[in-house]
């Protein structure tokens, strides 16, 4: 298998995987939690480059650090979940920053940890993606619908006796695997995109959970897939074009949306015959 060829597989396997993992985060409001893991992998990815071992083993180290820290920090009086992923995706990132300073000699260049190398991805880095995606539909599969009404229904979800932090955690560690599956093709900044649009998207064109569980994966490895067809075309970075693709389909979806709702609003204002009457 060429190199483009692996790229384009790299970008299904990727795809998939992160538009699924992203339904949950989309769907939970933790977008925000997706990002500060995205940015605070970032000294992990830098120390497994500096140390010659795999950088996504490296963002994994990270990324337990980190889960660990939010759910530290989230607990403490006065604090919530906000203040902790603030902290950490500042912190995260400055760490990453300032290692990066002091390693002079990396063996890969900081743009390929920050934005990614798809056409460089490994069959490793392929099958990692691959588990990931799998565990996420597994997990789903088992216990969807205490996702689901943990999602939705918060407060039926206490009272019928369960506990709400299993089900965040078990969320978090996905987002956390998605996060690092996904460095090798787009990066620590350009995770998110794939991550959220792609989900997004489909959360603005079906109404029902399944649907956006089954729309996100597609529209994430589509996204995958123009990005690594533009990046040959017109000679651009694979990372970002796979980001703008998915950004794109946000924007798409988001239209498409608004001129749904364009005859649903002009039948609801009222309108005056000729002699002044108004009817609806």
């Amino acid at each position: 298998m060429g190199y483009f060829e692996r790229a384009l597989l790299a970008a299904i396997v990727i795809g998939v995987g992160a538009g699924f993992v992203g339904a949950l985060v989309v769907l939970r409001k933790r977008t925000f939690f997706a990002q500060a893991l995205t940015h605070g992998t970032y000294p992990g990815a830098v120390a497994a480059a500096a140390l010659g071992v795999s950088v996504p083993a490296g963002a994994a180290v990270a990324s337990v650090v980190l889960v660990v820290v939010m759910a530290g920090i989230a607990r403490v009086r006065r604090q919530g979940a906000q203040v902790a992923a603030g902290i950490v995706l500042t912190g995260g990132f400055a760490a990453g920053a300032l290692l990066q300073s002091l390693i002079p000699g990396l063996p890969v260049r900081a743009e390929s940890l920050l934005v990614g190398s798809i056409l460089t991805v490994s069959d490793a880095d392929i099958l990692l993606a691959a588990c990931v995606a799998l565990v996420a539909i597994a997990v789903v599969a088992l216990i969807g619908k205490e996702i689901a009404l943990s999602t939705f229904d918060p407060a039926g979800f206490r009272a019928m006796g369960y506990r709400e932090w299993p089900i965040e955690l078990v969320v978090l560690a996905l987002t956390a695997a998605s996060v690092v599956s996904s460095l090798p093709a787009v990066g620590a900044i350009l995770a998110i995109a794939l991550i959220a649009a792609p989900a997004a998207a489909a959360k603005l064109m079906v109404t029902t959970f399944r649907g956006v569980l089954f729309a996100a994966p597609v529209i994430g490895a589509a996204s995958g897939v123009i990005g690594v067809l533009a990046s040959r075309v017109f000679a651009i970075a694979a990372g970002p074009a796979i980001a703008l693709a998915a950004t794109a389909f946000f924007l798409l979806a988001l239209g498409i949306s608004k001129l749904r709702a364009l005859p649903l609003r002009r039948a609801d204002i009222p309108v005056e015959t000729a002699e002044g009457a108004r009817i609806a």
